[in-house]
């Protein structure tokens, strides 16, 4: 499925941008995820994968979905932390009605509060090992 390095894009919904910090080391050379290939972009548009931070709410699930319908056909999400899964602590608030896999249809989850930037990596190299060899990705 993939047959080029994998453009990532980040995209944060709400919440306390813990796990959007956690995401940005993968550009570090601590971490240094384009020696697996990976390439961060800050535009969507062009994204094989959509890292998805924080629980949505009125106005970031419109907005969402709208960056997931711009972008290519053969895309994943991942799920990035425990509000982006489940709401976590923000489940019971006024504004967060839905998770994220309730707004598009989520790949991979990454759980975590924040997840660390290894786990992040780690999710996302065995995201692009499972569509080398066209298995579904477990959850």
């Amino acid at each position: 499925m993939i047959k080029k390095s994998p453009w990532v894009s980040l995209v944060n919904c709400s919440g306390c941008n813990g796990c959007a910090i956690s995401c940005l080391p993968l550009i570090t050379p601590k971490y240094d995820a384009e020696r697996f290939g990976i390439k961060l972009k800050p535009s969507a548009r062009h994204a094989d994968i959509l890292l998805v931070t924080g629980p949505t709410n009125e106005k970031t699930k419109h907005a969402l979905k709208r960056i997931y319908d711009q972008t290519p056909k053969e895309k994943k999400v991942v799920a990035v932390g425990n509000c982006a899964i489940s709401r976590c602590v923000f489940k019971n608030g006024y504004n967060t009605k839905q998770n994220v896999d309730e707004v598009v249809p989520v790949d991979m989850y990454i759980p975590g509060c924040p997840p660390i930037t290894e786990a992040i990596l780690h999710g996302i190299v065995k995201l692009i090992g499972d569509l080398d060899k066209g298995k579904k990705s477990k959850a």
